[in-house]
C-alpha cells in the first residue's frame, strides 16, 4: 500500500454529541443524517445536508429510569425507529424527519426490538413500504407506516424462531422486480446463526411457507453477543455481505440476478463464501474478537478495543489501524460501535459523547496489486487505473508464462506491454531461445494492439511476420514429405492462416518487397494470391494461363474491379488455350469492344480445325452481330470472312442478305466493306456470293453474266430485280436470252421452243424480234411462224389503240375551243340594287370617285366593276384594295404594280385619243389587254370572300399589329376616384 497516503481516515465530528442528555448509547447513520440515542431516553438527530439539528424525548411520562437500546435510520435519513428499554418494560417509537412527536408502535410494547431491515428499493420519503423488524425473543415482525397518516398502516407477525430460538441481532433485505410480482431476499443473524429466506409475493406468505419446509441457515461455532450483518451498497444494490460471527468475519458475495418464477425457487443467493479467522487480526496466540464492524467496497472496518482494523477484504491482510482522539472520561469505556452511512459513502465511530467520521480516500487505487499478489490477473486489471499498471500485471503473466516455457501464452502477453519493456527486448528473449512460432505469435498480437497512425512500425512488422510465415512453411516442408497431400497437417493450416494474415494486412504490407520475399521463398500461389488482394490482376491471370488454368484465369478477368485491357492483352493466350471459356466469358462481360479482340480471334482462326468442331470465334461474332447489334465494320469484315473459308456457303448467304441496318432512317443496310468482300469472295470462288455482291452495288450487268457462268435461273432472278430501268432490264434479259440460246443443244425445233418458251418467262419484256439476232443466220422463218404472228398481231393491237387514242384526244381538242367560245360570250345578271362586297354601296350608282378609275374603261357612266360566280359584286377598285390589303407582301405589291403600268398605259393611249386614231395607237392597246388580263387574274381569279383568301383570314387575329394603337386606347387607365361612391347595379 502506499504509506504516503492513508486509505482511511478518521476526523472528530462532534466532541458531545449527547448535549446534556446522558451518554450515547446507539447511533445510526443515513444520507448525511445521524441519529444518536442516550442514557436517558433521548435522541439527538443531525441533518449535515440542511444544518439542522433537534432532540426528542421518548421516556417523557414513563417512571423510572429509561435508555435508547437500539435507533435505526433508514438510507434517505427520513424514517427513524428506536426501541427504549428501561424499568417499565421495553416500547418502539416511530418518527420521521418532519415529525416533531414520536409514534409508538402499540402493538410491539415489551419487545425488544435489536434489527431493523429497510426496503431500499421501495423506500420513499413519505412511505417507509415494506420493514422487518427482528426482536430479542426471535419473532420478526413487518409493520408499513406512511408520513400522511401519522400512524402505522398495519404491524404483522411474520415468523418465529422455535428450532433454536435464539435473539435475532441483525437483519438485511433486498428486493428485485421480476416478471410475476417482487421477489424478496432476507438474511438475519442471531449470535451463533446466519438465516436465508427469499420468495415471491407478499412478505406474510413467503414466511409462511417456512413453516412447510426448513429454512436455509448456516450455523458456526463459537457465540458472540454483538452479532452484526452488513450488507455493502452500490447504485444501490446489495453486491456482498459481511457476517461479524463467534467464528470469524463470514463474507461472501451476493447474487439476485436469477429470477424464477417459483416462489420457493434457489434460495442460495450467497457467492464466493469465505471466512476470515480471527487469528489473522493479531500476531500473538490471543484472539481477540472484534466488538463492531463496518463494510466498505475492499475492506472490513473491525472494532477491536479503542482501535478500528482496517482489513483488505481480499487478501485479509490489515493494512491500516485508525486511532481517536477521546477525551479521559471517554476512554475508560472506549469506542462503543461503528456504522455506516450508505447513502453518503461515509462510516461513523463513537463513544459516550463523542462522534468520530471515518473517511474512504480512494480504496480501490492500489487493488490491482492485491489482486496480482494473489495472482487473480483478470480481477488485477479490472482495477487497473492507468497502462503502467496494466503492464506490470500483463509483465507478470508474461514472466511467469515464459518461465513454464509456454511461450505462446508468454508472447500474448508481451505483446501488451507498451511501457516498462521495449519491443526491442522482448523480441531477444524469444529470439535467445530459439522460439520462432512464439516470435511470430507476438508480432501478430503486437499489430492487434499497435493504434492506426503507427503506419511505419504496424509495416516493419507485418513485413517481419511475413518472413517468419515464409520460414515456417518452408521448415515444414523440411520437415515432412506428406504435408503437401495431407490436408489436415500442420503445413496446411500454416498456410490458411498465412493467406488470412495476408488478407488483414495487405493494406499496410509494403507491396514491393512483400512480393520480392514471396518470390525468393519460391511460394508462387501465395505470391498470385498476394496479387489478388493487392488487385495486381496482371500477375494472377499469367499465372492461371502458364499453369493452364484459363478458366480461373477468366474468373479473375470478370472482377468489376479488373481493368477491361487486361481481357484484350490476354485474349490471344486465353482463347489458344480454351477457346470455349474465352468465348463463353467474352460473351458475358457487357464492356467489351469485339474489335479489340479481333488480333485474338484471327490467331484462333489461323489454326486447323475438325469439320465437325464448333468454331468459337464465329460463335462470339454472331453473338455480337445480331445480339449486340455491333456495327464495326472490322467485326463484320472478319465474319464474312470465316463465312467465306466453310465448305458450305449458305451462312455466307444469310449473311450477305441479312439487312443489319433495316429500319433505321438514314444509314446503310450493311456495314462490311463490299469490295473487300467481292475479292474475298471472288478468291475463294463463292459465286453466288459474289453475285449477289455485284447485284448489291447495282453492277447488274456483271451480276448477271456471273450468274449465267452458275446458274441461269439465278441469273433470271438477278435480270429481274431490276425495276426502274426497263432498258436497263431489258439488256439483262437479252443477255440471259442470248445465254439460254447459245447453250440450248438439242434439234433446231426444240431450240426454238424453248426459245419462244423463255420469252413467256420476261411477261413481253421481249418480243420475237429482240431474240432473231441470236440465231444462226441460216435457221427457217417457218420454225418462227407462230411467234411472229404473234408478234404482227400484238403491234397491231397497239396501231388500233393508238389510234382511238389520237380520235379521243382530237375530239377532247374541239370540246376545249368550244368552250373557250362560250366562255368569251358569258355574261350575268346584276340587280340595279346589287351591292358592292366591300363598300356596300350599290354597283350600278355613279360615284365621282369610281369615275376614274384607272386601267379600266367605263361603260358609260357607270364604275368598272367585277361579278363572280357566286354571286358576289365588288367595284373594281373596292376589290383592288380588299385583295391588296388582305393577300402578302409581295402579291400585294404585284398589283400595285400592274395598276401602275396600266395607269400609264391608259394615259399615254388618252393623248393620243385627242388625234385621229393610227396604226400605231391600235397596236400599243394589245399591253394595255394583256396588262389588264394579268390584273385580273390577280384580283379576280376568285371570289374573296368564297375563296382561299377568306380562308387564310381565319388564322388572322382580331386585331392586327397595325392596330394595336386603337385597341390600347380602349384600355381602362386606373385613376384617383377621390371620395367618389362606387354604386352597385343590379342586373
Amino acid at each position: 500500500m502506499d504509506s504516503g497516503r492513508q486509505v482511511f481516515t478518521v476526523d472528530l465530528l462532534e466532541r458531545y454529541a449527547a448535549k446534556g442528555r446522558g451518554v450515547i448509547t446507539c447511533m445510526a447513520a443515513g444520507n448525511d443524517v445521524i441519529v444518536l440515542g442516550t442514557s436517558k431516553g433521548w435522541i439527538i438527530r443531525h441533518d449535515f445536508g440542511v444544518g439542522d439539528s433537534f432532540d426528542i424525548d421518548l421516556s417523557a411520562g414513563r417512571p423510572g429510569e429509561h435508555s435508547i437500546h437500539r435507533v435505526f435510520v433508514d438510507p434517505g435519513g427520513s424514517h427513524c425507529i428506536a426501541n427504549i428499554a428501561g424499568t417499565g418494560g421495553a416500547d418502539t417509537f416511530y418518527t420521521h424527519a418532519k415529525w416533531s412527536k414520536p409514534r409508538p408502535l402499540a402493538k410491539l410494547k415489551g419487545l425488544v426490538v435489536n434489527a431493523v431491515a429497510w426496503n431500499r428499493q421501495l423506500i420513499t420519503e413519505v412511505s417507509t413500504k415494506e420493514v422487518i423488524l427482528g426482536t430479542d425473543n426471535g419473532q420478526l415482525y413487518e409493520i408499513a407506516v406512511d408520513e400522511k397518516d401519522k400512524k402505522e398502516k398495519y404491524v404483522k407477525f411474520l415468523y418465529e424462531l422455535t428450532e433454536l430460538p435464539e435473539a435475532f441481532m441483525s437483519l438485511q433485505m433486498e428486493t428485485a422486480t421480476i416478471l410475476n410480482g417482487t421477489r424478496y431476499y432476507v438474511m438475519a443473524v442471531t449470535p451463533t446463526r446466519l438465516y436465508s429466506y427469499t420468495g415471491i409475493g407478499l412478505l406474510d406468505a413467503i414466511f409462511a411457507s417456512y413453516l412447510e419446509h426448513p429454512v436455509r441457515f448456516m450455523e458456526l461455532p463459537g457465540e458472540i453477543p454483538n452479532s452484526e450483518l452488513h450488507f455493502y451498497i452500490k447504485q444501490r444494490r446489495a453486491v456482498h455481505f459481511a457476517w461479524l460471527s463467534g467464528a470469524g468475519i463470514y463474507n461472501g458475495g451476493l447474487n439476485f440476478g436469477s429470477q424464477h418464477s417459483s416462489s420457493t425457487g434457489d434460495e442460495n443467493f450467497v457467492e464466493n463464501k469465505a471466512l476470515l479467522a480471527y487469528s489473522k487480526l493479531s500476531e500473538s496466540t490471543e484472539v481477540a474478537v472484534p466488538s463492531s464492524m463496518a463494510v466498505s467496497e475492499f475492506h472490513f472496518l473491525l472494532l477491536i478495543g479503542n482501535k478500528v482494523k482496517v482489513v483488505n477484504r481480499i487478501s485479509e491482510q490489515i493494512i491500516e489501524e485508525l486511532q481517536f482522539d477521546q477525551t479521559s472520561e471517554s476512554a475508560s469505556r472506549g469506542i462503543i460501535g461503528l456504522c455506516s452511512d450508505a447513502t453518503a459513502g461515509l462510516f461513523y465511530a463513537y463513544d459516550q459523547n463523542s462522534v468520530f467520521q471515518v473517511s474512504v480516500n480512494d480504496e480501490g487505487r492500489d487493488m490491482w496489486k492485491v489482486y496480482l499478489d494473489m495472482k487473480e490477473y483478470a480481477a488485477a486489471l479490472a482495477n487497473c487505473r492507468d497502462p503502467l499498471q496494466r503492464d506490470q500485471v500483463y509483465l507478470v503473466q508474461a514472466e511467469a508464462a515464459f518461465a513454464s516455457k509456454d511461450y505462446l501464452r508468454a508472447a500474448s502477453f508481451y505483446a501488451k506491454i507498451n511501457y516498462i519493456l521495449s519491443f526491442e527486448e522482448i523480441t531477444l528473449k524469444f529470439i535467445t531461445v530459439n522460439e520462432q512460432d512464439a516470435l511470430r505469435t507476438f508480432l501478430l498480437r503486437k499489430l492487434d494492439c499497435l493504434a492506426k497512425d503507427d503506419k511505419c512500425q504496424i509495416t516493419m512488422i507485418s513485413t517481419w511476420a511475413t518472413e517468419l510465415y515464409l520460414d515456417k512453411i518452408n521448415r515444414l516442408l523440411l520437415e515432412d514429405d506428406t504435408a503437401l497431400e495431407n490436408r489436415n497437417s500442420e503445413y496446411q493450416s500454416i498456410i490458411k492462416e498465412f493467406r488470412a494474415f495476408l488478407s488483414d494486412s495487405k493494406d499496410v504490407l509494403d507491396e514491393a518487397t512483400t512480393m520480392r520475399l514471396l518470390e525468393s521463398y519460391g511460394r508462387v500461389e501465395e505470391l498470385v494470391f498476394f496479387a489478388s488482394l493487392k488487385e495486381q490482376y496482371e500477375i494472377v491471370v499469367h499465372h492461371y494461363i502458364q499453369q493452364g488454368e484459363a478458366k480461373k484465369a477468366l474468373e479473375v478477368l470478370q472482377k468489376p474491379s479488373v481493368p477491361i485491357d487486361l481481357q484484350y492483352k490476354f485474349a490471344p493466350d486465353l482463347i489458344m488455350l480454351d477457346a470455349y471459356e474465352a468465348v463463353e466469358s467474352w460473351m458475358a462481360t457487357n464492356n467489351l469492344n469485339p474489335r479489340k479482340l479481333i488480333p485474338a480471334m484471327m490467331r484462333y482462326s489461323s489454326e486447323p480445325h475438325a469439320k465437325n468442331e464448333t468454331h468459337e470465334v464465329i460463335k462470339y461474332l454472331e453473338y455480337c452481330v445480331h445480339r449486340l447489334h455491333n456495327e464495326d465494320p472490322g467485326v463484320h469484315n472478319l465474319l464474312l470472312s470465316l463465312y467465306a473459308k466453310q465448305e458450305d456457303d449458305s451462312a455466307l448467304l444469310r449473311f450477305l442478305q441479312f439487312k443489319f441496318g433495316k429500319g433505321r432512317e438514314s444509314g446503310p443496310e450493311f456495314f462490311y466493306d463490299p469490295k473487300y468482300a467481292l475479292r474475298l469472295c471472288l478468291k475463294e470462288k463463292r459465286m453466288r456470293a459474289c453475285v449477289h455482291i455485284y447485284s448489291m452495288m447495282s453492277m447488274h450487268e456483271e451480276a448477271v453474266a456471273l450468274a449465267l457462268q452458275v446458274d441461269p435461273e439465278l441469273a433470271m432472278a438477278e435480270a429481274d430485280k431490276v425495276e426502274d430501268d426497263e432498258d436497263l432490264r431489258k439488256k439483262l434479259w437479252l443477255m440471259v436470252a442470248k445465254h439460254v440460246i447459245e447453250q440450248e443443244k438439242g434439234a433446231k425445233r426444240e431450240n426454238i421452243r424453248k426459245a419462244i418458251a423463255f420469252l413467256k418467262e420476261t411477261d413481253g419484256l421481249l418480243k420475237i424480234e429482240d431474240i432473231l439476232p441470236f440465231f444462226p443466220d441460216f435457221a427457217l422463218i417457218d420454225d418462227f411462224k407462230e411467234a411472229i404472228c404473234s408478234s404482227l398481231e400484238d403491234y397491231n393491237n397497239q396501231i388500233e389503240q393508238l389510234k382511238q387514242e389520237m380520235n379521243d384526244a382530237t375530239h377532247g381538242a374541239d370540246n376545249i375551243r368550244n368552250d373557250i367560245s362560250a366562255l368569251a360570250q358569258r355574261y350575268a345578271v346584276i340587280d340595279r340594287d346589287e351591292e358592292c362586297g366591300v363598300c356596300r354601296r350599290k354597283i350600278l350608282t355613279v360615284g365621282r370617285e369610281y369615275q376614274m378609275t384607272r386601267g379600266y374603261s367605263s361603260v358609260g357612266q357607270m364604275a368598272p366593276f367585277y361579278v363572280f360566280p357566286c354571286g358576289h359584286a365588288f367595284h373594281a377598285q373596292c376589290l383592288i384594295a380588299h385583295v391588296t390589303r388582305s393577300t402578302n407582301e409581295a402579291q400585294a405589291e404585284y398589283i400595285l404594280d400592274l395598276q401602275k403600268q396600266l395607269t400609264l398605259l391608259d394615259g399615254e393611249a388618252r393623248k393620243d385619243s385627242n388625234g385621229p386614231l393610227s396604226d400605231e395607237t391600235i397596236t400599243s392597246m394589245a399591253p394595255v389587254d394583256k396588262l389588264r388580263s394579268q390584273l385580273d387574274d390577280a384580283v379576280a381569279s376568285e371570289c374573296p370572300f368564297c375563296g382561299d383568301l377568306m380562308i387564310r383570314e381565319i388564322s388572322l387575329p382580331f386585331i392586327l399589329p397595325e392596330e394595336q394603337f386603337q385597341s390600347t386606347s380602349w384600355d381602362i387607365q386606373s385613376r384617383n376616384l377621390g371620395n367618389q361612391r362606387s354604386l352597385s347595379l343590379t342586373l
